[in-house]
């Protein structure tokens, strides 16, 4: 639990951070004034109106991912499991770029759609790496597979649609620029009902790391349980991917450090990558906007220069999940 309050800790320390820097820098002083004083200033309206709804945003995406990452790996017992890797993003994201390219009038559908999506790429990767059982090298090469296929969906959509594309060129990189308070009330009530419905998985969660043998023995039918987790799973990448566009990476590192830090019980490791998600990416969204300014990139970059070589190390390690 010592754990789990520093974190919160550092979740606050840099939240403030967040809030001061942009292409405008604050003191402390005048964002603590910006949030609690009425009065009218130009920090208070950059704050209130800008970086605050990015922070709440980034923060509620973070988590949304690190726990799609961590159900994910349980599911597949295997700890390169990401919803980026596995097609579950690729899948959310083709659908939902089909939306705003070809169907714009449907927009306010994209969240449903992106869950569909997303959820459909799932089992398709399952589909393809059944063979009398699931191996977990097979649903990473199926994952690939399903990612390069669907992948190549939204890049055909975009020669398609040229003349649209670059109202979406930003969201097809994961970025958080240009998020309002619409976004997060869109987001917010989703993002409940997945993190609710992901605390409700945690026996599940831990069972199914024991081998399927074990939890059949110790009651738990595994192939629904797979089912349900993979669906809240997909439910949680596909909303944020609808909002933010693709953002890898998270959903692998933050399970995995949250293991180290904490152990592999998910009553614990759970709320802990919920925290360490919004941490990490709001740590990188203030680097997108900091960084190269007055230029801004797209979160997903960053994510991608720090999360692909996260990636190899894994690989070279190859380690199994503890």
């Amino acid at each position: 639990m010592g754990i789990l309050a520093l974190v919160l800790l550092a979740f606050f320390a840099v939240s403030i951070l967040s809030l001061r820097f942009g292409s405008l820098s604050f003191t402390s002083g005048e964002i603590i004034s910006a949030l609690f004083s009425e009065a009218d200033s130009l920090a208070r309206n950059i704050v209130m109106n800008i970086r605050l709804p990015r922070l709440l945003l980034a923060g509620m995406v973070g988590a949304n991912l690190a726990i799609s990452g961590a159900l994910l790996q349980s599911v597949m017992r295997n700890p390169l499991a990401d919803p980026g890797l596995t097609g579950v993003s690729t899948g959310a994201a083709l659908v939902a770029v089909t939306i705003m390219l070809v169907f714009p009038s449907l927009s306010g559908l994209v969240p449903v759609a992106a869950f569909v999506g997303g959820t459909l790429a799932v089992f398709l990767v399952y589909l393809l790496a059944w063979k009398r059982g699931i191996d977990p090298i097979r649903i990473i090469l199926a994952g690939v597979a399903v990612n390069a296929l669907l992948g190549g969906g939204t890049s055909l959509l975009s020669i398609l649609y040229s003349d649209r594309i670059q109202g979406v060129l930003m969201w097809l990189n994961g970025s958080i620029a240009g998020r309002s308070w619409y976004h997060v009330r869109m987001l917010a009530p989703y993002s409940i009902l997945g993190l609710l419905a992901a605390v409700l998985c945690i026996k599940a969660a831990n069972l199914l790391q024991l081998g399927d043998d074990v939890a059949k023995n110790l009651g738990l039918k595994v192939n629904v349980a797979r089912v349900v987790l993979s669906f809240v799973a997909a439910f949680l990448a596909g909303i944020s991917v609808s909002v933010v566009g693709l953002i890898g990476f998270v959903g692998l590192i933050i399970p995995h450090v949250s293991r180290l830090l904490i152990g592999s019980d998910y009553k614990f490791m759970l709320p802990l990558s919920a925290l360490l998600g919004s941490i990490l990416l709001i740590i990188a969204d203030t680097a997108a906007r900091t960084v190269f300014r007055p230029v801004e990139l797209p979160v997903g970059i960053i994510m991608a220069v720090v999360g692909g070589p996260f990636f190899l190390y894994l690989l070279r390690k190859g380690g199994a999940m503890r």
